[in-house]
């Protein structure tokens, strides 16, 4: 999986790809979070168009992100879910927790 970051009116964007099934690059993203709040952001869009799937470690480490931004006074939205990742949201019920938009633009202005 790899990460590319792209900061927005005090917004990271972090677009994923790849597959989100554990492992250190999956760490990796919580992690770039806590850098992110260290640096004073703790506003964050994941873009998930380009991750093909996800397993139930890729889910926790974005409950586990979810949770350290709220910790923060922050917040996380998530982009372009596909098809896939969206299914398993529905199953896990998972859907109701995350805030899921169709583009990165929407996720970025209900973050503002």
């Amino acid at each position: 999986m790899k990460i590319k970051e792209k900061i927005e009116n005090h917004i990271a964007i972090l677009t994923l790809s790849g597959k989100m099934m554990g492992g250190p690059e999956t760490q990796a993203l919580h992690d770039h979070i806590k850098g992110l709040i260290s640096d004073g952001i703790n506003k964050v869009v994941i873009d998930l168009g380009d991750v093909k799937w996800m397993n139930s470690t890729g889910m926790g480490v974005l409950m586990a992100s979810m949770t350290t931004l709220k910790n923060a006074d922050g917040k996380l939205a998530l982009a372009r879910v596909t098809e896939k990742v969206q299914s398993l949201l529905m199953i896990t019920q998972l859907i109701k927790v995350f805030l899921t938009f169709e583009t990165v633009e929407r996720a970025i202005s209900n973050l503002d």
